[in-house]
């Protein structure tokens, strides 16, 4: 699907580990109508650039729910890869103390649909089944408005961590918008100048009160 933005965001019910320890078989988006959510795809349990991606959302999870906004993970592991991975201690590389749902996405068909899937699978010659490249997620993120539509999206390579600061700037602004109806200009931030069409077409600066 490529570009997802604008769209209605592909729906799933997978398994998922909740609340740092409970699994669950029927986790979906569903629950969330009414708020805002930030799904974010990761390549692997168990790895080095991972773990520091997940505790730095959980650092700033109060700031998410704050503004309305629901952290969510997928990676292609199991529930009981993930479940495991959350009883280990940080100072060890594990992720003991994340809270937000991580979903299980084992049958990679959360990842195809968001088209992050990181390799392919292809028929060969032979007419045998043939995967290429890594069968695990790209650093996907893609935020999701009340509505349940794409809104935002971003996919960083397997090596290239994420800004969650960025993540957060981008949740005000599209915040800003709907509030104000004004435009947000390159760099930014919560609290400054909006920008706002005027009748002739100009794009004038407005102080944000």
């Amino acid at each position: 699907m490529g570009v997802l933005v604008g769209r209605q965001a592909p729906g799933f019910s997978e398994k998922a580990v909740i609340n740092g320890g409970e699994i669950v078989g029927d986790f979906s988006l569903e629950q969330y109508k009414g708020k805002y959510v930030i799904l974010f795809f990761y390549p692997k349990d168990f790895t080095f650039v991972c773990p520091t991606e997940l505790h730095a959302f959980q650092e700033r999870l109060k700031d998410f729910q704050d503004r309305n906004v629901e952290v969510v993970a997928v990676s292609t592991d199991t529930e009981q890869s993930h479940w495991g991975w959350l009883q280990m201690p940080k100072s060890q590389g594990g992720i003991q103390g994340i809270t937000y749902p991580i979903v299980a996405d084992t049958n990679k068909t959360i990842s195809t649909a968001y088209d992050v899937l990181a390799g392919e699978y292809y028929y060969d010659e032979n007419d045998q089944l043939q995967a290429e490249g890594s069968m695990i997620a790209y650093r996907g993120l893609f935020l999701i408005d009340t509505e349940g539509k794409v809104r935002h999206q971003l996919v960083n390579d397997l090596p290239l961590g994420r800004n969650v600061d960025e993540a957060i700037r981008v949740v005000d602004a599209l915040q800003f918008n709907e509030e104000h109806g004004e435009v947000c200009p390159a760099n930014w931030s919560k609290g400054a100048d909006g920008m706002k069409e005027s009748h002739d077409g100009v794009a004038d600066y407005l102080a944000t009160h």
